[in-house]
């Protein structure tokens, strides 16, 4: 009898019948699992909202119906976005019986996109964007201008207030959004005016002859000083883009390429420049959006370029038969490229659209380029043989490096046979528990030896600063001993042998002085994680260590402070809180040598208590130019750029 009972809680507890099954109405489900449809509530997620509703306006201009879009960023958390397009339709839906304004914003998968003729492009795909912008909104308001009225509605956490209701008259037609973010779903809601920016002006880029105006009216915003203005405007499509991108850098090219040309119904945008960098950029987009992981129109365009410049370079005795064809990363070193198709029905990947899935994208863009192209060799022959040029050099230094590689591996640097013998390793195997240190000089490397916990910390001291990688090709780069040493201790190899998956530290912290020197040894291995380490940032690998500027005591009380505004205010807490004692002992480190290793333990190293900084590549483009501006071989970017920010440095370490 006990058995069968047994039997019978059992079968309750693991119950799986019809009421177990949860129906979500409405924007419910956007609520329950947000990242699903905006990534995620982090600051990403949060200006993912306002690339939303933009999208829609963009839309607009993109048939033909809008010439202004307007965002602003109001006080209180609030964005209103407006445009002059046609304005949502507000009479009755055939199916939800409800107002087709009401039905837009609050149903997933509503939306004039799906067929028919209101859009022939278009990036807001889905039928989702604009309802999870109000299902993630704690309020919003949508005012529509149409057919001579003005009529609006509110809503709260994606549901409305009250039925869709004329507000009077109206002579334009367009379209007006204001949202609030809910504190519910978002961990923090600050909206970063760059960042805005930067999108918006690639948005006015790719939109030519609309305008878009920004208006920061929050009083914190900037210097203080509100409202903010800007505005964009560019006539020159891709070509002004292009140019905006190549600001900094030194072309080789007299003329910029570009084609502008429809292909079996699909429109195929693109234009590129080639410079004396190594670096590659290119930006792919699909109905204005940005597909950061490319797809099937980059893939046409490196393919046509490839194809094109090999034709080319045997045709005109570049190559000789012997010699092999150029291969992708010869063709595309030193490249500045953007390709933008539009065209119905893009396949993208998930709801962030990271990537175009279209096979009739890539026969598109190969089509047009390849034409394009060959016309544009013929045409210009000292660009042509410029670009040749650099391919071949590219090839030549590529097939150096090779070489220079297979030596390495020949004495089993990277193959995990020798450990640097500098490096202090942890016992521990299991790379998600395991942290490598990268320190700063012997002096740094000794103490973080003592502090560390042996188990899961491993410390590599570096001695002086690394090679400048930004200047230098991989096979230079691996004669450096340093470099070579922080390969090794990391385990993945580099170049074409790299293997995230031998990645011996889930945790690789960067941990240099809080001086000059240490800031630029901090930025020399940055440069390094980003050009040849690239998936270690992707992943989440990378962090930067934040030790204490200062060590305040007074009497048996200790406390540790992180920049100047903070000691002062210890400084004040410590006095009001001391009875007797009045002498505030105050060491300031300027290495983490300076620390016994009881300090940098408990400051530094130990996982309760110290301050770790995830290092992310949130805009790749902007971290590009940044990198080359500040290690690259030109000087006059870097001193400008010096000469533009030196006024925000107050307290300078020399």
């Amino acid at each position: 009898m006990a058995k069968k009972t047994e039997k019978i809680k059992k079968k309750n507890n693991d119950s799986y019948e019809a009421k177990d099954i949860y129906v979500l109405e409405g924007l419910e489900p956007v609520r329950k699992r947000p990242g699903m449809y905006i990534g995620s509530t982090g600051v990403d997620g949060l200006h993912h909202l306002i690339w939303e509703v933009c999208d829609n306006s963009l839309d607009e201009a993109m048939a033909g119906h809008a010439k202004n879009i307007k965002v602003e960023l109001l006080k209180d958390n609030k964005v209103a976005i407006t445009d002059d397009g046609r304005g949502i339709p507000v009479d009755i839906h055939p199916q939800t019986k409800k107002s087709a304004l009401e039905t837009v914003m609050c149903t997933l998968h509503a939306g004039g996109k799906f067929g028919g003729e209101s859009y022939k492009v278009a990036g807001g795909l889905h039928g989702v964007g604009v309802s999870v912008v109000n299902a993630l909104s704690k309020w919003m308001r949508v005012e529509v201008c149409r057919d001579g009225n003005l009529w609006s509605q509110e809503y709260e956490k994606g549901v409305p207030k009250y039925k869709v209701r004329k507000e009077g008259k109206c002579e334009r037609t367009g379209t007006k959004v204001i949202f609030s973010p809910d504190e519910e779903i978002f961990s923090k809601i600050e909206f970063d005016r760059k960042r805005v920016l930067d999108h918006l002006r690639q948005q006015a880029f790719l939109t030519k002859g609309v305008k878009i105006e920004i208006i920061d009216e929050r009083p914190s915003a900037g210097s203080g000083q509100a409202p903010f203005y800007y505005a964009f405007y560019f006539d020159g499509g891709l070509l002004a883009f292009i140019n905006y991108l190549n600001r900094n850098r030194q072309p080789i090219q007299k003329e910029t390429f570009y084609v502008h040309k429809n292909y079996e119904n699909v429109e195929v945008e693109a234009a590129f420049i080639y410079n004396q960098e190594i670096e590659t950029q290119e930006l792919s987009f699909a109905n204005n959006i940005y597909t950061p992981d490319g797809g099937m129109h980059l893939t046409g365009f490196r393919s046509a370029l490839t194809r094109t410049l090999n034709d080319y370079a045997r045709s005109a005795g570049y190559l000789k038969e012997s010699e092999e064809n150029f291969i992708g990363d010869d063709i595309r070193e030193g490249l500045a490229a953007i390709v933008s198709v539009r065209l119905r029905e893009p396949q993208f990947e998930g709801q962030t659209k990271a990537r175009l899935g279209n096979p009739p994208a890539r026969t598109a863009v190969e089509a047009v380029v390849n034409e394009a192209l060959k016309e544009f060799l013929e045409k210009n022959s000292a660009d042509a043989r410029a670009i040749i040029e650099k391919c071949l050099l590219t090839a030549k230094a590529r097939k150096a490096a090779k070489a220079a590689k297979e030596t390495v591996l020949r004495k089993g640097v990277f193959e995990g046979m020798a450990l640097p013998g500098k490096l202090a390793d942890c016992s521990s195997r299991d790379p998600e528990e395991s942290e490598l240190f990268i320190v700063e000089g012997d002096s740094a490397g000794g103490s973080a030896k003592s502090a560390r916990d042996r188990r899961y910390q491993a410390i590599l001291p570096l001695r002086g600063k690394i090679l400048n990688v930004e200047k230098s090709r991989i096979d230079k780069m691996l004669l450096n001993k340093e470099i070579r040493a922080l390969v090794m201790a990391i385990g993945t190899a580099i170049g074409d042998e790299f293997n995230i998956d031998k990645i011996r530290y889930h945790r690789v912290v960067i941990a240099t002085d809080a001086d000059v020197d240490g800031a630029h040894i901090r930025t020399l291995l940055l440069t390094l994680f980003y050009r040849y380490f690239t998936p270690i940032i992707e992943n989440g690998y990378l962090y930067i260590a934040q030790p204490p500027l200062y060590r305040l005591q007074l009497g048996k009380e200790i406390k540790y402070a992180y920049n100047e505004a903070e000691k002062e205010k210890i400084v004040k807490e410590l006095l009001a809180g001391g009875k007797k004692e009045t002498q505030i002992n105050i060491q300031r480190y300027k290495g983490l040598g300076e620390m016994n290793p009881e300090q940098l333990w408990e400051t530094t190293m130990d996982a309760e208590r110290r301050i770790l900084k995830q290092v992310t590549i949130e805009d790749a483009q902007e971290a590009e130019r940044l990198f080359d501006i500040l290690m690259g071989e030109r000087v006059e970017p870097r001193k400008h750029f010096i000469q533009s920010q030196a006024a925000m440095v107050k307290n300078l370490d020399v």
